[in-house]
This record gives structure tokens, C-alpha cells and sequence, in this order.
């Protein structure tokens, strides 16, 4: 595991943005860069320096196929909570050659959740598989919506939301939980691992527990980002109000080792 720590969120961002654009640059094989992404504040900061670079002309999308990691089941993608709405407002819509045929998003409107999430499987197998997948976690160190002890093999299935998550996502919703959808479709932890790269972006004091346990923990269900450990290309991208917990040999090595990588 690599851990990339930056002075700031603006410099995490500009870090991991240049590191995706470089990979999808570098892209020599004759089927597409496929990528897959996050919703959630943590990217927002990605977001605006990969379409800076789009509309510079320094980075295409013309061959990149997406797969988001996520989307709430029973909203429908006109509601501006949607994941779907999200991206497209957020990312999609600024970019001047993303084919839409190309966005890959979970349907939170379908009449057959496990089969939707089946169909995702198959879709991502078909394409050989992700490239890159870019997350972030949340402050229990939930990896897409894969809660504490959800399976680190498991696969895209229908998530059920602890109340944490719902009274943290409820500042979306107008500080109200209960508007917060109880269930979503997501990405599991093995399909995150599968995915040839793991680059995930984890920034705030609170969020320092859960870099802790993502890097220095033990490999356990309760912290579902644990499972990066197991991978052989994750990258933790991570601003220096996320290290509190970390211990100073390990804050030390990981200033060390990727010192050249530092703003």
C-alpha cells in the first residue's frame, strides 16, 4: 500500500487527479480505460481538475468507460440526492467528450434490484474488468455503502444504511434522516479490490480514525477499507488533518518513501 499525504485538500486533489490523468494518458490498449468512481464530497476537488484539464485539452474521455461505485435504491435520477444527478451536474455534464453511452450508473428506480446489480457485474466482466477505482470512506471507514461487516469478498448487492451513515448524509436531505433513503445499491468490497488500481481519497480531521484503520489496523470486517491492505496497487491519497491518529513512525515513513510526490 502506498500512502500519498499532502499538506491540504486542494493539493490531495490536484495529486490524485494528476496521477488518474496520467493513467488514462498512458492508456495504450485497443479497449477503453475503464474507471470507476465515487460520489460524496472527498472527489468534488478531483472532479473540477480532471474537467480543467478536459477543457484544456490536456486530458480526453473520448475512450473512458465509468462505473460508479453507488446510487440510492427508490430515487429517481431527476431528484438532486441522486447519484445519478450527482455526477452528471457535478462531472459528466462539464466534460466535452464523454460519451454518454459510456456512464455506467446503478438504476435506484429498478423493479429488480439483485438482478440490477447482477447485470453491473456482468457489465464491468465484459469490459475486462477496472482499471482504476477511485473512493473515498466515510468516518466508520465505509468503503462505497459496504457498512461495518459487510463481507470484504463481497460483491454489487443491495446495501442496508446504519443510522450513521443516514445522520450524516442527512445534511443532503435538510438535517433529516429519515428523508435518507434506508437502502442502496453498491459496488462490494471485492468488486473494489478486483479492480486493477485502488486509489482512495481520505481527507479531514474526521476521517483520522479511519485512515488509521485503513493503514495500520488489522484486515477486519468492521473497518471494510481494511481490505485495501490486501491489494497489491492501493494508493491512500490523503491531506495532513487526516493523520492525527496515525503513529509518527508510520506518518514519518509514508513523508519518506513518497517525498517526491509532495506539492
Amino acid at each position: 500500500m502506498r500512502v500519498v499525504i499532502q499538506d491540504n485538500y486542494e493539493k490531495m486533489c490536484q495529486w490524485a487527479a494528476a496521477y488518474i490523468a496520467e493513467k488514462i494518458n498512458n492508456h495504450k490498449e485497443d479497449r477503453p480505460f475503464v474507471l470507476g468512481l465515487p460520489t460524496g464530497s472527498s472527489p468534488i476537488g478531483v472532479y473540477k481538475e480532471l474537467i480543467r484539464k478536459n477543457q484544456a485539452g490536456e486530458l480526453s474521455f473520448a475512450n473512458v468507460v465509468t462505473f460508479n461505485m453507488d446510487e440510492y435504491l427508490g430515487l429517481p435520477r431527476e431528484h438532486d440526492q441522486s447519484y445519478w444527478y450527482f455526477m452528471h451536474d457535478t462531472f459528466f455534464d462539464h466534460l466535452k467528450d464523454m460519451k454518454p453511452e459510456n456512464i455506467n450508473i446503478l438504476n435506484g428506480m429498478t423493479d429488480d434490484p439483485e438482478g440490477e446489480c447482477a447485470r453491473y457485474e456482468e457489465k464491468i466482466a465484459s469490459y475486462g474488468g477496472i482499471d482504476l477505482f477511485m473512493g473515498g470512506i466515510g468516518v466508520d471507514g465505509h468503503l462505497a455503502f459496504n457498512e461495518p461487516y459487510t463481507s470484504l469478498s463481497s460483491r454489487t448487492g443491495v446495501r442496508d444504511l446504519t443510522t450513521d451513515t443516514r445522520i450524516v448524509n442527512s445534511r443532503f436531505f435538510g438535517n433529516d434522516p429519515s428523508k435518507v433513503p434506508a437502502k442502496a445499491l453498491s459496488v462490494g468490497i471485492g468488486t473494489v479490490t478486483d479492480s486493477r488500481e485502488v486509489l482512495v481519497l481520505i481527507n479531514g480531521h474526521n476521517k483520522a480514525r479511519a485512515l488509521a484503520a485503513t493503514v495500520e489496523g488489522g484486515v477486519s470486517q468492521k473497518w471494510t477499507c481494511s481490505a485495501l491492505q490486501m491489494h497489491n496497487a492501493a494508493i491512500i491519497a490523503c491531506d495532513e488533518e487526516a493523520c492525527g491518529e496515525l503513529t509518527v513512525d508510520t506518518y514519518k515513513y509514508f513523508l519518506d518513501i513518497e517525498r517526491k510526490e509532495r506539492l
